[in-house]
Formats: C-alpha cells, structure tokens, sequence
C-alpha cells in the first residue's frame, strides 16, 4: 500500500517515523523548547537524521488540563516556523497536527503534506471537506470529548470493540 504525499508515493508496508515537534508553550513532552526557529530547524534535521519520515508540527496543546487557544494564536504558532522548515528542509514531508480546517488549510498552502486531526473531525464540521478539497492524506485520531475534557471521559468497557465501532462510524461518512 503506497500514500501520496504531494506527489511522492510512501511505502506503507514498511514501518515509518513520525518525528513529533510540539510548537505549544505548554507541551507536556518538551515544554515549549520548539518556539525559535533555530531550535526548530536543528531538531528537524536531528529527527531526519534519525529516519523520520514525516515531521508533524502542532500548535495547539492537547495536554491534560491545557487551556484552548483561538485559531489565530494557533496560525501565529505555527504559520512561521512551517514555512521556515519547508524553505529549509523542502523534501521532508510534514503532517500538521491540528483539528481546524482553516489552519489545515493554511498549511496546505504553504507546504505540509498531511493532516492529522485528533478529532476525526468531530471538532470542525469543514476538516473533512478540506483535506478533500486538497486531496491531502489524512490521519483521523480517536478522541473522546474535547481536548480539554478527553482525559477524564477515556473510558472503556471493551477498548478493542468501542475502537472498531468508533473507526467504522468515521469510515462509513
């Protein structure tokens, strides 16, 4: 099975990296230490030296207990420093992570190759039509309520079953 990424056909039975790169001031993993374009772009080359294939930038902290932030303080976020790692490191292909089709978007426009949206689209009604619209790959995560209320709702009865239910709802759209 092979994902068109901008042209470019990626081997998907073979495993891949996705190198992970938290743009949030509030990052539970690296606290906000990608926020200089410096950093960004030596982090970049760390994860591409390391076989990444696929850099996914996000803005917008899903941390237990992180506050929301509007759009435009999530394009102010992200906008720059995408467009400085797609001038410097044009063959990476980069996944945006981000549940808003405006911002998905907007980055689209300026280089990223996929978007992975931890909300399947349940958060934005226009995502879906969006990465249509770009004819871009996209990644539906499974997320019960809100990034701010997930945590306390992830609960299970049968983990295997409610998956497949929830996937084979999003599929059948």
């Amino acid at each position: 099975m092979n994902l068109n990424c901008k042209g470019k056909l990626i081997d998907l039975r073979t495993p891949k990296v996705m190198g992970i790169l938290n743009l949030t001031p509030d990052s539970f993993y690296d606290g906000g230490r990608y926020k200089e374009e410096s950093a960004v772009l030596t982090q970049v080359e760390r994860m591409c030296a390391a076989g990444a294939t696929f850099i996914d930038m996000g803005a917008y902290s899903s941390r237990p207990g992180a506050a929301s932030v509007t759009e435009t303080e999530e394009l102010k976020r992200l906008l720059p420093l995408l467009e400085v790692v797609v001038k410097n490191f044009p063959e990476v292909l980069i996944s945006i992570d981000t549940f808003r089709s405006k911002v998905a978007a907007e980055c689209l426009e300026r280089g990223a190759a996929l978007i992975n949206d931890i909300s399947a689209g349940a958060l934005d009604s226009n995502m879906l039509a969006t990465v249509a619209q770009y004819q871009a790959p996209y990644i539906a995560m499974h997320m019960k309520g809100t990034p701010q209320t997930m945590q306390g709702e992830a609960v299970y009865e049968d983990l295997i079953r409610e998956m497949r239910y929830y996937f084979s709802k999003k599929i059948t759209i």
